[in-house]
C-alpha cells in the first residue's frame, strides 16, 4: 500500500533536491518481539510508521532509514530515552533532540518534510531576536507538543519546537501524537490540542505566536517560586 500520494511524492522529491544540504539519518524505533503481538508482527501504528518513512527515504539520496527494535535494541532505546513507540529520531546536523512519537500522517506529514530539511541544514527560520534568546539557554529543556493528525494548527506548535531543538543542545523537543497514548493524554490532562508542556512546569493549550512560544520556555527555566504554569 502506498503511504504517500504520488503527486506529493514527486512534491517532496522536488523540494528536498533543491532543499536538503547534509545527509539526515532517520533512527525509527518499531517493535516485532513482544508478549502481546504476534511473533514478528508489528503493531498497526508501527506497520504504518515505518511504511511511510520506507517511501520518504526514497525522496531523496541524502535520506537514511535506520530501523531498531524496542525490545531487541533495549539499551539504545534506554540510553536515547524512548519509551514508547513508533519513535522517530532525526539525526543531522542539529544541536539539541529532534523526536517524533507517532505516526507522522496527516498534517504532521508537513511537519516531518520540513523538520528534514532544518535538520539537514542545522538551521532554522526563527527570529533574530529567538536566535538570541536561544543563546542564552544552557539548561536541560525537555518540551513535549502533543497534536493529533487532523489539527490544523498542531504542525505551527509541532514545528517550533523543533527549530528550537535544531538551534540549541540544550533542547530535546518531542512532538507526540497524543492519540497513541493514552497515559499521557491522561496524566497531562489533554483536552485539546496543540499542548505544550516544558519541563513539565509550564503548559498552554493552542498554537502561539513564536514570541509567546519562547517566552513561555524561557518562564520554564526560571527558578522555583519565580513563576511558571499554565
Amino acid at each position: 500500500m502506498t503511504r504517500i500520494a504520488p503527486k506529493v511524492y514527486e512534491t517532496v522529491q522536488t523540494l528536498f533536491a533543491e532543499e536538503l544540504q547534509n545527509d539526515v539519518t532517520i533512527t525509527y524505533f518499531t517493535q516485532r518481539e513482544s508478549p502481546l503481538i504476534l511473533a514478528g508482527q508489528e503493531s498497526r501504528s508501527c506497520k504504518d510508521t515505518r511504511e511511510l518513512l520506507e517511501e520518504l527515504v526514497g525522496t531523496s539520496e541524502k535520506l537514511h532509514l535506520t530501523t531498531k527494535d524496542f525490545v531487541g535494541d533495549e539499551k539504545e532505546a534506554r540510553d536515547l530515552g524512548i519509551e514508547r513507540i513508533p519513535a522517530i529520531i532525526l539525526r543531522g546536523q542539529t544541536r539539541g533532540t529532534v523526536r517524533f512519537f507517532g505516526v507522522p500522517a496527516g498534517h504532521e506529514f508537513s511537519t516531518l518534510v520540513e523538520d528534514l530539511i532544518d535538520v539537514s541544514k542545522g538551521t532554522t527560520t526563527l527570529s533574530e531576536t529567538t536566535h538570541r534568546a536561544l543563546a542564552a539557554i544552557d539548561q536541560d529543556l525537555h518540551i513535549q507538543v502533543f497534536v493529533t493528525l487532523t489539527c490544523p494548527y498542531c504542525p505551527k506548535a509541532a514545528r517550533l519546537a523543533h527549530q528550537l531543538a535544531v538551534e540549541n543542545a540544550h533542547v530535546i523537543a518531542d512532538v507526540v501524537e497524543i492519540s497513541l497514548f493514552i497515559d499521557l493524554m491522561q496524566r497531562y490532562q489533554v483536552q485539546g490540542v496543540p499542548k505544550t508542556v516544558i519541563n513539565d512546569r509550564v503548559e498552554f493549550t493552542g498554537a502561539m505566536p513564536e514570541p509567546h512560544f519562547v517566552e513561555a520556555v524561557l518562564q520554564a527555566l526560571k527558578p522555583e517560586g519565580t513563576g511558571g504554569g499554565s
